[in-house]
């Protein structure tokens, strides 16, 4: 691999006070962080509940708050509130995932901010948004894919299924530094700041983009298998117990490299498989066929054929192949955390060198006499902290 450029770290100088837990807006905080932003985490004399009583040991933490800055205080005082406010002034961005109202109950609603600080942009994530008739409910990730059509469209009909994995988060996370990064693009554009609201329910609306599209065009809901006569897709075990994903599209080119890989070039000329619009309607013929050859040969075997016929393909890849792919190690997705643990690097690289995650996952209050100290002096930080209002101890 060449030498690469010193890492890049575009939101250098941006401050964030992020308030708020667990992980769709965290992830979007991390984000920012492996960006350059000083995002400062602020937790209450307790943690974060996603530390999960394991403080900074805790590796679902880890992965979206390595990088940030703790200030653990309470504010539900009127001491801690006070503390919040007078930092307010000092930073871009207050990133917060409380139910709608929950943090203006506290004092620190949008009007109180911007009076404090009018080039303050504010981020609100939700589970439903600031208004309708779901707006007080409580949402985690299983609620989003839920009501965002998730657990129907990767199920079967009449089987919704859980998912193996946090999707509606994830994009909420990547939802909200999306448009904290379009907001402050625009502050530079206009020296206007703005206010930025996203939901779990309205970021999962990305990901099912082509679902509604399907939708839209058919007429009827979609689930698992919908899509996979349009796309040409396919996803065998092999001779070797592994499994190999194809996807061909609409490509004559790909179809008939795929016959010659598979040594059944009669069946680009098949009348119930040529030309694409046949083969479409007639796919669920077409399964069989193909799962039947690629049993009888090993992943390594196929994979070799497969490049040399230049037919898109991909192993099915666990966790662990992933980590450990060579096209996941050159691109440099990953670097070591603690224990062994790998942490996620943001999905982009500037001039070639993708950012680093930064300072290590803090302990809980580990930098709150260090942030505290930006206005007040030692005296009284030790006074709320003797007073249970912060916690310096970690």
């Amino acid at each position: 691999m060449s030498e690469k450029p010193p890492s890049q770290k575009p939101l250098t100088g941006i401050r964030i006070l992020e308030v708020g837990g667990y992980i769709s807006m965290p992830m979007g905080g991390a984000l920012l962080s492996a960006l350059g932003a000083d995002v400062v985490k602020v937790e209450s004399t307790a943690g974060d509940d996603f530390r999960r009583r394991d403080n900074d040991r805790s590796t679902y933490f880890v992965q979206v708050n390595a990088g940030k800055r703790s200030l653990s205080v309470d504010l539900k005082r009127p001491e801690g509130l006070e503390l919040v406010k007078a930092l307010l002034p000092r930073f871009d961005a207050l990133l917060e995932n409380m139910r709608p109202g929950k943090l203006a109950a506290l004092g620190l609603g949008p009007e109180v901010c911007a009076e404090l600080n009018p080039n303050l942009i504010i981020s609100s994530t939700s589970g439903f948004g600031d208004g309708g008739p779901l707006r007080d409910r409580p949402a985690y990730d299983t609620i989003g894919q839920a009501f965002g059509g998730l657990y129907s469209i990767l199920g079967e009909p009449d089987h919704a299924n859980l998912t193996g994995t946090i999707l509606a988060d994830v994009v909420t996370g990547l939802t909200t530094a999306s448009g904290v990064l379009a907001a402050l693009v625009g502050r530079g554009r206009t020296g206007r700041a703005t206010r930025v609201d996203t939901s779990l329910m309205e970021s999962v609306s990305v990901l099912a983009t082509d679902a509604l599209s399907q939708y839209f065009d058919t007429g009827a809901d979609p689930t698992r298998q919908t899509r996979h006569p349009q796309a040409q897709n396919f996803c065998m075990p092999t001779a070797s117990g592994e499994s190999i994903a194809v996807h061909l599209s609409s490509s004559e080119k790909f179809w008939r490299n795929l016959c010659a890989a598979m040594e059944r070039p009669e069946l680009a000329e098949d009348p119930r498989f040529h030309p694409y619009r046949v083969r479409e309607d007639n796919y669920f013929q077409l399964v069989p066929i193909v799962e039947a050859v690629f049993a009888t040969k090993p992943l390594h075997e196929w994979e070799e054929i497969l490049t040399e016929y230049d037919v898109p393909f991909a192993p099915v890849l666990t966790m662990s192949g992933y980590v450990d792919h060579p096209q996941t190690k050159w691109l440099e997705l990953f670097e070591p955390g603690p224990r062994g643990m790998q942490l996620l690097r943001p999905p982009w690289r500037f001039d070639g060198a993708r950012p680093d995650r930064g300072r290590p996952t803090p302990r809980i209050g580990e930098h709150t006499r260090e942030i505290a100290g930006e206005v007040y002096d030692a005296a009284r930080i030790d006074e709320l902290v003797s007073a249970g209002i912060l916690n310096a101890d970690g």
